[in-house]
């Protein structure tokens, strides 16, 4: 959650206290006597009755409601002044009750903030209203931050719930589907939430994040590229700033966080132990990048995974059609098996240089838990109701597998 930042200044004011000039030496004996002192001896000396003393005597009011005129008229300046400040340009549009209003609420907002927010929006009417609200419901450090529709008017304990439970609109969220490649991932945010693709892709190599998430280190000399590494998931940036770095952070800080309860080291070894392998953990995310490319279902996974690890204990290539999507872009022909790239799995043994796009939980799990099994072959189709995932021990199994698939499509 962003925090504001501003600047308080205190403007003061200092007045000159009664600094004085002598016009003339007076003497002593002759005191000055202001004038003042003289109306005033004078009008105690004179009949009560005389005209020109009682005139003498209302001289003074004269002054003094022309002081109340004058202070009232600039009073009444100010006030137009500070009316005109408050209000022009300032004042929120009136909302109807019953109309849905879009609020967002930013990271690090307190209670304070949020009630003057949902007020200036027209969602509330009443601070006080919500600030009991917030306390029956001791939701004081529970409100979220984010985007969320609510109904102007509203039941007010509902908008705090509401509140407690989190964003409850879409506005400013975007889906990552799982096997999506980083480009793929630039196309979403373009479209979603307005970023630059070029800056985001320019923006998603390891070596500007490596010094915050170390187990980057490797994705470096690999094409500094974050492939494999930006967990797909649906995320909301309601109350964030839209920048290519805090959606690159959110997606690797979801990363961590659902990796967190492996033990990659020691899970990591018993897969090698068990196949004669030298994997580490960006081998073990490069492989499920191509599981998730490869397989569809759950128990699709943990056999495609006992199939590429069969492959490579024994040196055989992979020979996984996704590996050369990645370079192509598009489901493969024959001919792209005589491609000439590293990421071609019919020419080249073992992984590709880096994987090719980002996998699921499942698809990492099924790399660090694959089956038991011999299969060094599958054949996974969908079309219409016509659904193939078989497996083979042998090339002649595999091939009769194709050829029905086939007799069955046509």
């Amino acid at each position: 959650m962003a925090t504001n930042h501003g600047a308080h200044m205190a403007n003061g004011s200092s007045s000159s206290r009664g600094t004085s000039t002598t016009q003339g030496a007076v003497p002593m004996e002759q005191p000055q006597i202001s004038s003042h002192s003289i109306k005033t001896t004078q009008w105690a000396s004179n009949n009560v009755g005389d005209r020109s003393s009682r005139h003498r005597r209302n001289q003074p009011r004269v002054p003094i409601v022309a002081f109340i005129i004058v202070a009232m008229a600039v009073a009444g300046t100010f006030i137009f002044w500070m009316t005109d400040q408050v209000f022009d340009g300032d004042e929120p549009a009136a909302v109807e009750t019953g109309q849905q209003v879009e609020v967002n609420i930013p990271d690090g907002a307190g209670a304070d903030q949020i009630a003057e927010i949902l007020e200036d929006e027209g969602v509330i009417v009443s601070q006080a209203e919500f600030f009991k609200e917030v306390r029956n419901l001791g939701a004081e450090t529970s409100m979220k931050s984010g985007t969320y529709t609510f109904v102007a008017g509203g039941n007010v304990r509902e908008i705090v719930r509401q509140l407690t439970v989190g964003p409850n609109s879409d506005a400013d969220t975007f889906t990552i589907p799982e096997g999506y490649t980083v480009s793929q991932i630039g196309d979403v945010v373009a479209e979603k939430i307005g970023l630059d693709k070029d800056e985001f892709m320019e923006r998603a190599k390891a070596s500007n994040y490596v010094n915050d998430y170390p187990f980057l280190a490797r994705a470096i000399d690999r094409g500094d590229t974050l492939e494999g590494f930006l967990f797909p998931k649906t995320y909301d940036l309601g109350g964030k700033i839209k920048t290519p770095d805090t959606v690159i952070r959110m997606m690797l800080d979801q990363f961590v966080s659902e990796t967190s309860g492996y033990d990659f080291d020691s899970e990591i070894s018993k897969v090698n132990a068990r196949y004669g392998l030298s994997f580490d953990e960006y081998d073990l995310i490069t492989l499920a990048s191509i599981i998730e490319r490869e397989a569809i279902t759950d128990d699709d996974r943990v056999k495609v995974a006992s199939t590429f690890y069969n492959r490579l204990r024994d040196d055989y290539p992979l020979q996984s059609d996704a590996t050369i999507s990645y370079v192509t872009g598009r489901e493969t022909v024959p001919e792209d098996n005589e491609m000439d790239s590293p990421y071609n799995s019919y020419l080249n043994e073992g992984l590709t240089p880096t994987p090719i796009c980002n996998p699921s939980i499942k698809a990492i799990d099924a790399a660090l838990h694959p089956a038991d099994t011999n299969y060094y072959y599958f054949f996974i189709k969908e079309k219409d109701d016509l659904k193939f995932h078989e497996f083979s021990e042998t090339y002649e199994q595999h091939q009769e597998v194709i050829d029905r698939w086939k007799a069955e499509s046509e």
